[in-house]
């Protein structure tokens, strides 16, 4: 018995060993992941006017500069007449003037922003089922469901947003409500304690969303789309600028427009952006794709770039080159050097990764085995030894090692400008390495036009600063530079872990965004028609508006709609609610408490009844004895098209001239006046339908029609 339990005892030993050397590579492997970037960013793809921006972590806005990768906590400002356009993966935020946005949360499921005022014009061409894509306002969170075209509006004071969706889905959240939008919808949204809603047909496309529309026709029709991934950003921006040419080794290449002597990595600056450390930001329009995806080759002097698989997701790259000499000792003391990678050539990273990110990263820029990459993880990122026997086809070409000074390059000078020159045989002696062990400097951070703080236009801090809704927590901001500086001088040239990051981001609660996290939403039915502050309308929830005096909603349902001689909709405009004479039977005499001397003669009941039957006449109705008393020759005169002679029964105004009487509103046609308004039609004779049998009162009218005097 004890030898089975002794058995029992080691098989147990044995099994929970296996366990642990199982489980701890995945443990390991998985607490490596954490440290890993996310695989994509956003590009400030394009700017007119005046765009600034502020840096995450920092309170200094600076002059925008173009191909600047944006990540979480980043902002941007379009001013007065200005625009802007930012490019993510296959997606396109277009930024009107006086608009002003940031990210909340970058990573690779998802994409939070901040809109605190102005328009943006959002394409989202593909929409993973796990992805979230979401654009948070003063007063609500709007969630895009589906790809699509999307066109939303903040006010200036926060108190409303405005949704327009040509194409696509999503839904608005604020104060626990939840409102469902379609494509070919607007949906007005108002109110900051209490969420309404108005959702009413889409308008047509206004100047901005026609720029939009131009740029996204760009993308369509775009020639570079067959060769490259489409998570490519700015491949669209290749078509103008370069020739693609096959190549028996590489596949598709693309060469680039450019003067003689030209080389990759030459004109831009390096930017320092967390997490990813030194980044490349290059000059042309065009010079964002090959900087961040692919790899470069030289032939016969000309250089080529050649995109990753087509089939492949591309990864995101903060700069595809081998530095030289790393920045230390050595023949190239003092100065950074570096050049591109070439075709099948694998990339470490400098800052720390998983081997599944390493491979992910390499295997969607170049066509290279993973194996090799797996060799060369282990080597460089495990033992933390650096490979000095691989061959770069590279770096033996003319012209293709760029060299800087170590302040230069640490301080976003403008490479071109501060490149020095070196011997072959310098560049030849000199080890490669991953990075740069030079700590950056503020001036990094904020980009080339660093000189810029403080001196360009930038959001009102109540703009920025307000309080936005969301449906997802954003994570907190990352700290300064400041905070940082320490951690980066004890691992010069690589970035701040995030665990560290977190202790470094200030505790007070005024450093995490300004967001108030939405409440769980309840479907919502809006109102379906325009904004409530039109007249008649009314937002969900809310109690109707007062109408107005003349408002035609008031009138009595029961009005007769097909009365003869009546314009449906033109009596009722110039009737006054007070006009209840209208409610009372055919038959009741209207009393003497009916104002006439101040009362529009188009407003009296009688001007928009048919002609009364012949058998039912109703003489006591207007007192005779009233009339004389009415001044005529100061009563205002009404408009000639107003009055319906045909139906005032003469024997109801006997002592009227008729002379004085208005002419009827409902038929334009028999007007007296010969002096109408420019817009009327010449008087006509009085006579409406010939054809019609007369009543006597009628006749009787007609006679007196005639005996009226001339000019009246």
């Amino acid at each position: 018995m004890d030898k089975t339990l002794k058995k029992l005892g080691l098989w147990s030993a044995l099994f929970i060993l296996a366990l642990v050397v199982v489980i701890l590579p995945v443990r390991v492997t998985s607490q490596d992941q954490q440290d890993d970037p996310p695989t994509r960013v956003a590009r400030l793809a394009y700017m007119e006017g005046s765009v600034s921006f502020e840096p995450a972590g920092e309170t200094d806005w600076v002059g925008a500069d173009l191909n600047r990768p944006l990540t979480t906590g980043d902002k941007v400002w379009s001013d007065k007449d200005s625009r802007a356009a930012l490019q993510i993966g296959s997606a396109a935020i277009r930024l009107s003037s006086n608009t002003g946005v940031s990210f909340l949360n970058l990573d690779d499921h998802t994409l939070q922003l901040q809109l605190s005022s102005g328009s943006i014009h959002i394409r989202v061409r593909h929409l993973d089922p796990n992805e979230v894509f979401e654009v948070d306002t003063p007063n609500l969170a709007f969630t895009v469901s589906q790809p699509g075209i999307y066109r939303m509006d903040a006010s200036d004071d926060g108190s409303s947003t405005v949704i327009s969706i040509r194409a696509g889905g999503g839904e608005a959240t604020g104060n626990g409500q939840t409102y469902t939008l379609h494509a070919g919808q607007k949906g007005t949204f108002s109110g900051t304690n209490s969420l309404n809603a108005d959702v009413e047909d889409i308008g047509g496309p206004d100047q901005f969303d026609n720029w939009a529309d131009g740029r996204d026709h760009r993308y369509d029709q775009s020639r570079s789309a067959q060769y490259l991934s489409p998570g490519v950003v700015g491949f669209d921006d290749l078509d103008d600028s370069g020739d693609w040419h096959a190549d028996a080794n590489n596949g598709h290449v693309w060469s680039p427009h450019v003067e003689a002597g030209w080389a990759p990595y030459h004109q831009g600056h390096w930017a320092w952006i967390d997490p990813w450390g030194y980044t490349w930001v290059d000059d042309s329009p065009w010079g964002y794709a090959p900087f961040h995806y692919g790899r470069w080759l030289s032939v016969n002097g000309a250089w080529g770039w050649v995109p990753g698989p087509v089939a492949v997701q591309p990864v995101y790259a903060p700069a595809l080159v081998v530095f030289v000499g790393g920045g230390g000792g050595g023949v190239l003391a003092g100065n950074v050097a570096w050049f591109p990678l070439g075709p099948r050539e694998v990339w470490v990273p400098s800052y720390p990764v998983s081997q599944a990110y390493m491979t992910q990263v390499n295997v969607s820029n170049t066509n290279v085995n993973t194996t090799t990459v797996t060799n060369v993880y282990n080597t460089t990122v495990i033992n933390k030894t650096t490979i000095n026997n691989v061959t770069y086809v590279n770096k033996t070409v003319p012209g293709a090692v760029t060299v800087v000074p170590q302040h230069a390059f640490a301080s976003a000078q403008p490479v071109a400008k501060a490149a020095v020159r070196v011997t072959p045989q310098q560049i030849a002696a000199a080890p490669v390495s991953a990075r740069v062990a030079v700590v950056p400097t503020r001036e990094a951070v904020l980009g080339a036009k660093a000189a810029t703080a403080n001196h360009v236009t930038a959001p009102p801090a109540a703009v920025m600063n307000r309080q936005v809704i969301a449906k997802h927590t954003p994570p907190p901001p990352p700290p300064s530079f400041a905070a940082k500086q320490k951690a980066m001088a004890a691992h010069p040239g690589q970035p701040v872990g995030k665990r560290e990051m977190q202790t470094l981001r200030p505790a007070s609660a005024a450093a995490r965004p300004l967001v108030k996290q939405a409440p769980p939403g309840k479907p919502a039915t809006p109102h379906m028609g325009p904004p409530a502050n039109q007249p008649g309308a009314a937002r969900p929830g809310q109690p109707a508006p007062k109408p107005p005096e003349k408002q035609p909603e008031k009138q009595p349902a029961a009005r007769p709609t097909n009365q003869p001689n009546e314009r449906p909709g033109a009596a009722p405009q110039n009737r006054p609610p007070t006009a209840e004479p209208n409610r009372q039977p055919e038959t009741k005499p209207a009393p003497n408490n009916r104002p006439e001397a101040n009362r529009p003669e188009t407003n009296r009941p009688e001007a928009n009844r048919p002609a009364p039957k012949p058998e039912t006449p109703k003489p006591a109705e207007h007192p005779p004895a009233k009339e004389p008393s009415r001044p005529e020759a100061n009563r205002p005169a009404p408009k000639p098209e107003t009055a319906k002679p045909a139906e005032h029964p003469p024997e109801k105004e006997p002592n009227r001239p008729e002379a004085n009487r208005p002419p009827n509103r409902e038929e334009p046609a028999a007007k007296p006046h010969p002096a109408p308004p420019a817009a009327e039609k010449p008087a006509t004779p009085p006579k409406k339908e010939p054809a019609k049998p007369q009543t006597p009162e009628e006749k009787k009218r007609e006679e007196q029609e005639k005996e009226k005097p001339q000019g009246a």
